[in-house]
């Protein structure tokens, strides 16, 4: 059975799908499991292998889409002679202690835009465990010279290439472009998906012109307030350097969970205009 669950764990990571793993850790007493038993739960609500049925693996289960959530892992001890396993019929009268861990791919951050900044971004996001993806339109800057950890560098017309490509749920887009008609092209491809993360480097009059040109366009008001714009933490980045370390660090708050912790939440540059806000009530 857990031959079944790894192999199942392998083509998720290959398809950079997040997935959750419930493993048995400890038992004492008559359980329907033994220690080591394995299911595998995914976002979508499939599960594969099982860690004994019953009322408890069900509790598991959603616990475990929960931890895809926050992306914590959680130990959990449940007694099978206790009333929550007797409403179905499960009484052992053993204990058993799951360990349920998020588990995801190395996550692909979307570099759109080779230039200085996407330069330095591609070489501290990969540092970071980030599988990182350059698009460009200028082969002279989208390279493997300029780019050799990349795992993907492509020379492409950017909002072309944007709108047919297959981009997971678990992606980070980061619009560093030559340009203010190249970031508001790039953002219209990609604003209306449901990523992890995107986010637009500029001033904030940039974002805002941005903003209203996608509006006028009767783009949702809503939409614009899961972009973060002006990209990054702001640490007083001038240089393209720390620029890069800027948005890096925000891309590891996202994937770590810790986006909306206050402290985090006060050095982001992130920023909604007040049109936007009117418009969708927030």
């Amino acid at each position: 059975m857990n031959q079944e669950v790894f192999a199942a764990l392998g083509e998720a990571m290959s398809r950079a799908e997040d997935v959750a793993l419930v493993t048995i850790v400890a038992t004492n007493g008559s359980t329907p499991q033994r220690v080591g038993a394995k299911m595998l739960v995914y976002a979508d609500g499939r599960t594969v292998g099982t860690v004994g049925g019953g009322c408890y693996e069900n509790d598991a289960f959603w616990k475990a889409k929960e931890s895809l959530k926050t992306r914590k892992a959680l130990c959990v001890k449940y007694e099978l002679d206790d009333d929550f396993a007797q409403e179905n019929g499960l009484v052992c009268g053993g204990q058993m202690e799951v360990f349920i861990e998020p588990i995801e791919p190395p996550p692909a951050v979307y570099i759109i835009g080779a230039g200085h900044v996407g330069q330095y971004l591609g070489r501290f996001a990969h540092d970071a465990g980030f599988q990182v993806h350059v698009v460009d339109d200028r082969g002279a800057f989208a390279n493997r010279e300029r780019f050799p950890d990349a795992a993907e560098v492509v020379v492409d017309d950017v909002p072309g290439w944007l709108t047919s490509a297959v981009l997971p749920p678990s992606a980070y887009v980061v619009i560093v472009t030559r340009g203010h008609r190249h970031d508001l092209d790039a953002l219209r491809a990609v604003v209306s998906r449901d990523l992890r993360y995107v986010g637009l480097i500029g001033s904030r009059a940039k974002v805002a012109r941005v903003y209203e040109a996608l509006a006028a366009e009767g783009l949702e008001p809503e939409r614009f307030a899961r972009v973060h714009a002006p990209i990054g933490l702001d640490l007083g980045a001038v240089t393209p350097q720390e620029i890069a370390v800027s948005i890096v660090a925000e891309l590891i708050a996202v994937r770590r969970g810790k986006a909306d912790d206050p402290a985090i939440a006060a050095a982001s540059l992130k920023w909604t205009p007040k049109f936007v806000k009117a418009a969708a009530g927030i």
